[in-house]
């Protein structure tokens, strides 16, 4: 099991960071990836041709190996999951009058392009919102596995809800996606880092991630994984990088039709960023040394409690099967308003964000006891108040 990693990161004394869905503290290692990379420009004659690739191919096999993915020539680098989400639906053929599948209140970059593809195509764009139950997350995964049918041309979902942690059955939806043929892909910002993700399972053909939330790396980079089903897509643009011989830069001035092979020829312009790169790397390594399983192992076993204490209290939560434990919502019950319930946590120095209708808790191994009890403080003031 792990222990707390609390050491491997600057947070200061007083700040109980629950936050880690709007971004995560740097560790140490990866701001210090970031200072040496930023002094490499101070003489760059010591970046070399070589490094426009190598670091590049590096966070490719990194990020392959954390999705289960076996080949890293399908990952490419993308500043943000609407750019990879706007390159998967240029590349999506769809007839008119298909469907395409998402759920309520994802977070908009996995939903503007596809209602843009609908408006073009002439699609029917069906979001699919949870049901007022006590099993909310079953009955929302039951609903979307209704709606999949011969019709459908495309389901678009994330792991995790990025406002309260409900689960998604990625596994038995990719089933339903295979089964019609319909494309299946997956904004898996949320959850890939501090949740297990096995592509050999969920079978899904698109899966991006930003890199400045669970990955631990900087903000302006990400990675978007295809599969065969968009091994004859388009770029967005084309770079340089992108043509086959590129390494050459010698022979730039030969210009080439052919793209490199993989996802290369999807990179964004100047994706061999020599500070946000090294950064996720070094993220990526840090994530898979501690292991995705272990960091879902270790929320648990800090919020599991304080989950339930909290529902004592008359806050809802999601269910233990269908929620993550390194994200999940707090409804508030009648007669508790959450954002003065926010400010009385910001002023305990407790960080976390609201999100839709929930007050959203997103821990990991920086985390100790000492934070979720600052947490519960200030949740059994607002309940004591409220009475």
């Amino acid at each position: 099991m792990l222990s707390c990693q609390k050491a491997e990161f600057s947070l200061p004394d007083g700040l109980h960071y629950l936050n880690g869905a709007y971004m995560s503290p740097l560790p140490r290692k990866v701001e210090h990836a970031g200072i040496a990379a930023i002094a490499r420009k101070r003489a760059p004659s010591g970046i070399l041709t070589s490094d426009f690739f190598e670091d590049s191919d590096r966070v490719r096999t990194l990020f392959a190996r954390l999705i289960g993915a076996q080949d890293p020539a399908r990952v490419a680098l993308v500043p943000a999951v609407s750019y990879a989400m706007s390159l998967v639906a240029r590349n999506t053929r769809a007839a008119a009058g298909s469907t395409i599948v998402v759920a309520a209140e994802q977070f908009p970059s996995n939903v503007y392009p596809w209602r843009r593809l609908a408006m073009e195509r002439g699609l029917d764009l069906r979001m699919i919102g949870a049901p007022d139950s006590s099993r909310r997350g079953e009955g929302w995964n039951s609903a979307i596995l209704d709606i999949i049918d011969d019709r459908t041309a495309l389901v678009a979902l994330p792991q995790v809800h990025w406002t309260d942690g409900t689960r998604f059955d990625l596994a038995a939806i990719g089933k339903a996606c295979r089964a019609c043929g319909a494309a299946f892909v997956i904004d898996a910002t949320q959850s890939v880092g501090a949740f297990p993700f096995d592509l050999a399972t969920i079978h899904a053909d698109a899966v991006a991630c930003a890199g400045y939330k669970w990955l631990l790396g900087s903000y302006g980079i990400g990675v978007l994984w295809l599969g065969p089903r968009y091994d004859d897509a388009e770029p967005l643009e084309e770079t340089w990088a992108g043509r086959a011989g590129s390494e050459d830069f010698r022979g730039l001035v030969n210009y080439r039709d052919e793209y490199q092979p993989g996802a290369a020829r999807f990179d964004v312009g100047e994706r061999s960023s020599f500070v946000l790169v090294p950064m996720l790397a070094r993220g990526l390594e840090m994530v898979l040394g501690w292991r995705p399983d272990r960091i879902q192992h270790y929320c648990r076993r800090l919020v599991t409690d304080a989950i339930a204490e909290a529902g004592s209290l008359g806050f809802g939560v999601e269910q233990q099967e269908w929620r993550a434990s390194h994200l999940f919502g707090l409804r508030a019950p009648a007669g508790i308003d959450l954002e003065g319930l926010q400010r009385s946590l910001s002023d305990r120095g407790v960080s976390v964000s609201l999100r839709g209708t929930a007050l959203r808790v997103s821990p990991n191994i920086y985390n100790d006891a000492s934070d979720i009890d600052a947490l519960l403080e200030v949740i059994r003031s607002a309940a004591v108040a409220k009475v």
